[in-house]
């Protein structure tokens, strides 16, 4: 009898420890945008930009109806004047371009900020999980060709994650 129940307990332990050794995979990418405080960052950053593009686009009409005027009144007006209003539309164009590059610029930092945060508030919760299931190593599951799913902790971390942070600063 002593020797089935060490038998038991043995064969547990081993079990156990090859457990360990087995290394488990993440989906950073579904993390960062299907958690809570990802799918917000991603909504207000969206949101953001579509509101920056609607302006410029507007800006653009109406360089685009300044244009036609120049060219409407280029035999009626003297030669110098139209050079002259060619060469401000010219810079308001380049002005355009510059508050667009800017923009994009802006939303870019901006989202980098928000996974660098993320990512900040993920490392330990996942150094929590790996020591509380006794995980030696995990992987992002990009990286991975095959893998068994029951070795993706995706779910659980990001449970975690949605339980800790609600939401990220942007500005």
């Amino acid at each position: 009898m002593k020797k089935i129940i060490f038998i038991l307990i043995f064969a547990m332990f081993v079990q156990s420890s090859l457990k360990a050794d087995i290394a488990h995979f993440l989906d950073f990418k579904l993390i960062l945008n299907e958690s809570t405080a990802g799918k917000k960052a991603q909504n207000s950053l969206k949101s953001k930009l579509s509101k920056g593009m609607e302006n410029i686009k507007s800006k653009e009409k109406t360089l685009l109806e300044e244009e036609k005027k120049i060219i409407q009144q280029k035999k009626l007006i003297k030669p110098e004047e139209y050079k002259k209003k060619v060469e401000e539309l010219r810079l308001k164009v380049s002005k355009l371009r510059n508050e667009r590059n800017k923009l994009l610029e802006s939303v870019s930092k901006q989202r980098l900020k928000a996974r660098n945060e993320l990512l900040k508030n993920l490392n330990p919760i996942i150094k929590d999980y790996m020591k509380e299931k006794r995980i030696r190593m995990v992987v992002d599951k990009k990286s991975l060709l095959l893998a068994d799913e029951n070795l993706d902790i995706t779910k659980d971390i990001m449970g975690i994650l949605n339980k800790k942070l609600k939401s990220i600063k942007l500005n």
